[in-house]
């Protein structure tokens, strides 16, 4: 199994061109069934589809989500299409798997009125203050991920234009206007502050580390939760959840939900209408508050 695994990871590397991300997630996924198959004393062989029936039951029972267990289902439906196909199995067992139904969760949001309260918080002239602003004012202004955030570099800023391209899922790369706001604030870190922090070996990466280096995701994490308790926010803040409440507050100021798809970054617009059900919730909500017979 191992050795099959390892020319699969290299298959959509090579073959597929598929990213470094996306390769290590079906690469955890197919070494914990391999590992499933160890304790049970099985070989690839013996692999039907009761076996991944039953891996994927365990997994659930473990506690994964029905989106991860969806993912799972799909990394496995490609890696036994794969080998069946190289005539390595003499049939796919996995071709009969039913994914789990998506669950329909709505994603969280800030009001616009904590946004400003956080943003307004953050004082520029005490140590990363200026970084730490440009940071969640790109987040909030343009959408990114987290992902994009951290590679985000020099080059990819057009400030005549005020756009920034982005290099997002799949290597797909997409022009993302920058707000006025977030544009003074990331000109503002690069004059005074940024300069500071560079040392030899430091990249051309716009956010950096007390080290020069490139931030890693888990410390923007960190200075997000970090920046929305300092500012008494009392909810969960995370760099997605800004990501959520870019688009839905664009929708609820009346943008064009397929606008709202290009800026994202989505592939099919259906992962973009969830904020359509955010918009409803509100809608509700008022209906229910101000109308006299709600």
């Amino acid at each position: 199994m191992d050795a099959e695994v390892e020319g699969f990871i290299l298959y959509l590397a090579t073959e597929r061109g598929l990213s470094a991300s996306y390769q290590l997630s079906v690469q955890q996924t197919l070494d914990a069934f391999s590992a499933y198959l160890r304790t049970r004393s099985l070989q690839l062989a013996d692999v039907g589809t009761d076996e991944l029936s039953a891996f994927l039951a365990e997994r659930k029972t473990a506690g994964l989500a029905a989106s991860s267990l969806r993912i799972a289902t799909v990394h496995l439906k490609v890696f036994f299409r794969w080998l069946a196909g190289r005539g390595k199995l003499p049939m796919d067992p996995a071709e009969p798997l039913l994914s789990p139904r998506p669950e329909k969760t709505l994603p969280e949001t800030l009001h616009a009125e904590d946004i400003r309260k956080l943003l307004e918080s953050i004082d520029r002239t005490k140590q990363l203050g200026r970084r730490d602003l440009a940071i969640l004012e790109l987040f909030y202004s343009s959408g990114l991920r987290l992902a994009e955030i951290c590679s985000a570099r020099l080059e990819f800023l057009d400030s005549v234009e005020h756009f920034i391209r982005v290099v997002g899922k799949g290597s797909k790369t997409r022009l993302v206007p920058v707000g006025q706001r977030a544009e003074e604030a990331i000109e503002d870190y690069l004059t005074n502050e940024r300069p500071a922090l560079v040392k030899k070996r430091t990249g051309s990466e716009i956010f950096l580390s007390v080290r020069g280096t490139k931030l890693s995701p888990d410390r923007v994490r960190q200075v997000v939760k970090e920046r929305a308790a300092m500012a008494g926010i009392d909810q969960n803040v995370y760099p997605h959840l800004l990501r959520h409440s870019f688009a839905t507050h664009l929708l609820e100021g009346g943008a064009d939900l397929r606008v709202i798809q290009e800026l994202l970054g989505h592939a099919d617009i259906a992962t973009t209408q969830i904020y359509t059900h955010v918009d409803g919730t509100r809608l509700k909500a008022v209906h229910k508050k101000f109308h006299p017979r709600g």
